[in-house]
């Protein structure tokens, strides 16, 4: 989802400088492209080619000549001839300086690059000054060059058996250049202010404008597309850590050549190549580090990967004579599409890869994301160094002031490092009217409602998930549901739903207002009236939002609930720093569905009433915020996360039945590898002291049924439940459980049948305190551990998998059958 926004600019929607000179430069023996050559043009500006040998010159001025050098080859000065812009040049190589280079024990970039590793600390300016701060201009575009569409007309025939038959004309190259001659695709300006002190570092967004848009798609001003800082021993390109070539273990992951020595700002640098070891393609990062001679400290950097996209990072440096440091002062991010062998769809819409293996693949046309591309350019200005910085909301690691959306032209002309040519300018103009007229405001609204489970109805947002479900004691439970929303008022909302169930014949019904009284913490103050049902003994987290899903397989073969009428008034705030929190003080009548009496000093109940205080609390300390003038959303989402929640009766008060206090807990980490694969780990403990009963403990999430054979078990899998344990086999009241599951990378067997493996093992203790309490059911505790495994092959086909579980340990039963659960399991994919 992170990089949805980017893609959908990139696929559905070329910076030219004056004068421009393209080529490729190759070995002249073998034709295999040369990475990363150094290209001067006459002017004095420099780039170096890509990882294909390819280059691209900008200038201000007329282009004559070009000197395109190589370590261990022969320096060649190409002049420029009137009417051509490609140029495909070929360097000979120096024998004995070649040889030099390759002999690994004497390579001269290792012995460079480990001084490099040796000096970051005191070359890095996060460690180096103890304060600085500096403004910088940022200008983000979608667009196409010109020039490398054809723009032709063509016919489209179709095959027939009396032979090509002419179906249409195909103007859509023709248009598409048409399009891209006067304006960009999409286009997106921002002005920040950088303050770093106390080894924080924090951007204040003062302006921001998006093409098209009132109101800017905040998602997309939280993108991380590189890392801030060259030094980090992980280096993040489009929100995809890597290890760094400049991390304490590199020499593991990377090889390094010496290529060439050049001069930035006076002073000289090394130029050394690096490349991942890893062989197959799209493994990770290379580039080239321009390393300062005399101080080791990283001069200039250039950063890529090649996969679905290819994706290149630029970081340029000044060096500063009064600190003696290289400071960064420009950055450049591009994506175009790259190679794979499957299209990937989005939205409905389908993008189309040439492929990415040696296969006869047939020769599609071009479409416009073959010729679109996304480039971000950032420039740093204003600067200061080692002077008192005071951070305010040192928490939030982006700002968006309440005024950026509505700068006028006078502050863009003033931050601005060029004025805006003419197809910048009629961008602005173009996709005003555009976005209006095809509504895209309101379809990306839209959109980021469905996502997250809702459909907006005017001034009410409709809850899917409150249409249609069914669990073995309602049966089908029928139902509408939803909340206000922003049009209706920004700092107030009434919520509630109305569901039937058509087995147990009873409505069930809920009412809720609330009140905004904290803008940036996003504080709300509520009450609510609940008439409903819920299963016995499962933890709900107050805090965590419940995730969307077209169904919820567990509760199907649920059967025992407890009736619960509450009144509720709760606060849910932000306030503190990478948190979110919710206080609540709730009075509750409980009646169990089932057959259940809670033995209380000899006193029978099979219903009561409890009064309790509750606080949940979810704590993200590794995560980054973004503050914008509407709310608080996180970023860049990092593990592990922590979930607390404390409840306590409150005895004597409001005729409360039960003395007793919970204590629930919850950690999850995720870690995604660069191969695909992924690794989940899930820690849950709870304890609850006092006079609990049963419908308040803890059932530690079975979901198997008692019938008598495997397929008879058969039915949709949980993502965090016991698939072996069966529904009230255990209740304790203290456990632990432990998950943990490794996604591996899906596999094409088929041509449509791609299925993701994940292991997965699952473990939990328990205890129950005071058994004698809980009358009417049979249960087991959890004192012995319970313990299974078993793989996932999900999205075989069109979402569907298989899964297999065993039940083993203390608690495995006698017969070896029982202790398998076959599941079937469903994976639905909006194209995200």
């Amino acid at each position: 989802m992170k990089h949805f926004w980017l893609l959908l600019l990139l696929f559905t929607l070329s910076l030219q400088a004056q004068f421009q000179i393209n080529g490729i430069v190759k070995e002249a023996v073998t034709h295999k492209p040369l990475p990363f050559a150094t290209i001067i043009s006459n002017d004095g500006s420099n780039t170096v080619t890509d990882v294909d040998g390819k280059f691209t010159v900008f200038s201000k001025i007329a282009i004559s000549n070009l000197r395109i050098s190589y370590l261990g080859f022969t320096t060649v000065k190409v002049v420029m001839e009137q009417n051509k812009n490609y140029y495909t040049v070929f360097l000979l190589p120096k024998r004995n300086d070649l040889n030099e280079v390759l002999i690994p024990h004497e390579n001269p970039a290792l012995a460079i690059i480990k001084k490099t590793i040796e000096s970051k600390n005191n070359n890095n300016p996060q460690n180096r000054l103890k304060s600085f701060d500096f403004k910088s201009y940022n200008k983000l575009i979608v667009t196409a060059n010109p020039d490398s569409i054809s723009g032709k007309i063509d016919s489209v025939f179709v095959e027939k058996s009396i032979g090509k038959v002419f179906s249409k004309i195909d103007s859509s190259a023709y248009k598409f250049k048409e399009i891209i001659n006067k304006q960009h695709l999409f286009q997106t300006e921002k002005v920040s202010q950088y303050q770093y002190a106390d080894h924080k570092l924090k951007e204040t967004i003062l302006g921001t404008k998006m093409a098209g848009f009132k109101q800017p798609i905040y998602e997309i001003l939280g993108f991380n597309l590189q890392s801030f800082s060259i030094y980090d021993s992980s280096y993040e390109l489009f929100e995809t850590k890597y290890n760094s070539p400049l991390a304490k273990d590199a020499f593991k992951d990377y090889n390094y050549k010496l290529l060439d020595t050049v001069s930035i700002d006076g002073r000289n640098s090394y130029m050394v190549y690096f490349k991942n070891k890893k062989k197959r393609k799209a493994s990770g990062l290379e580039g080239v580090l321009y390393i300062d001679q005399n101080s080791y400290a990283i001069s200039k950097a250039i950063m890529r990967i090649k996969g679905v996209l290819d994706i290149s990072g630029i970081h340029d440096f000044q060096y500063i004579d009064a600190e003696n440091i290289w400071f960064p002062i420009r950055k450049t991010f591009k994506i175009i599409k790259g190679k794979n062998d499957d299209d990937i769809k989005i939205l409905g819409g389908t993008i189309q890869f040439d492929g990415d293996v040696e296969k006869d693949f047939k020769v599609r046309k071009k479409t416009a994301t073959d010729y679109a591309y996304l480039l971000s350019e950032t420039n740093n200005f204003d600067f200061h160094y080692n002077v008192p910085v005071e951070i305010k909301k040192s928490s939030i690691s982006i700002e968006i002031k309440d005024d950026a959306i509505d700068q006028p032209e006078s502050f863009w002309n003033a931050y601005r490092k060029d004025s805006l040519d003419i197809r910048s300018q009629k961008t602005y103009l173009a996709l005003d009217s555009i976005v209006i007229k095809k509504r895209i405001e309101s379809r990306i609204r839209f959109g980021r409602k469905v996502v997250n489970g809702y459909i907006p109805m005017g001034a009410v947002d409709l809850d899917l998930r409150r249409i249609f479900r069914y669990n073995n004691y309602e049966g089908f439970r029928l139902g509408i549901g939803g909340t206000t929303n922003e049009r209706f008022s920004k700092t107030y909302r009434i919520d509630g739903y109305a569901a039937y169930g058509t087995k147990d014949g009873e409505f069930k019904y809920n009412l809720g207002i609330a009140a905004r009284v904290g803008q940036f913490s996003n504080s709300w103050i509520g009450a609510s009236y609940t008439d409903d049902v819920r299963e016995i003994a499962s933890t709900l987290y107050s805090i965590e939002k419940r995730p969307f899903k077209l169904y919820d397989p567990r509760p199907i073969n649920i059967s025992t609930f407890y009736n619960y009428v509450s009144w509720k008034t709760f606060l849910e705030t932000k306030i503190i720093p990478k948190t979110e929190s919710k206080w609540e003080l709730s009075h509750s009548a409980i009646e169990p569905k089932f057959n259940y009496t809670f033995n209380h000093d000899g006193t029978l109940y099979t219903n009561y009433v409890i009064t309790a205080a509750m606080v949940s609390l979810q704590w993200n300390p590794f995560s980054d915020y973004m503050q914008t003038p509407s709310g608080r959303i996180e970023v860049d989402k990092r593990f592990p996360k922590f979930t607390f929640q404390f409840t306590q009766s409150l005895p004597k008060i409001a005729s409360n039945d039960f003395e007793f206090s919970k204590i629930d807990f919850k950690t999850e980490f995720e870690k995604k590898y660069l191969n695909g694969q992924k690794t989940n780990l899930l820690l849950e403990a709870g304890y609850a002291l006092g006079d609990v009963p049963l419908t308040h403990l803890y059932n530690t999430s079975p979901n198997n049924i008692t019938k008598e054979t495997i397929i008879q078990r058969i039915t949709f899998a949980g993502r965090n439940s016991f698939e072996t344990m069966y529904f009230n086999e255990f209740f304790s009241s203290e456990f632990v459980y432990f998950q943990f599951k490794h996604g591996f990378k899906r596999v094409a067997l088929f041509s449509k049948v791609k299925p993701s493996l994940v292991l997965v093992s699952r473990m939990a203790w328990g205890n129950l305190q005071k058994p004698e309490q809980h009358l009417g059911l049979d249960y087991k505790t959890l004192n012995e551990g319970f313990f299974e495994s078993g793989i996932e092959l999900n999205q075989i086909l069109n979402g569907l998998g298989l899964t297999a579980f065993y039940r083993y340990g203390p608690n495995g039963l006698p017969k070896f059958e029982d202790n398998i659960a076959i599941k079937l399991s469903f994976v639905f994919n909006l194209g995200l």
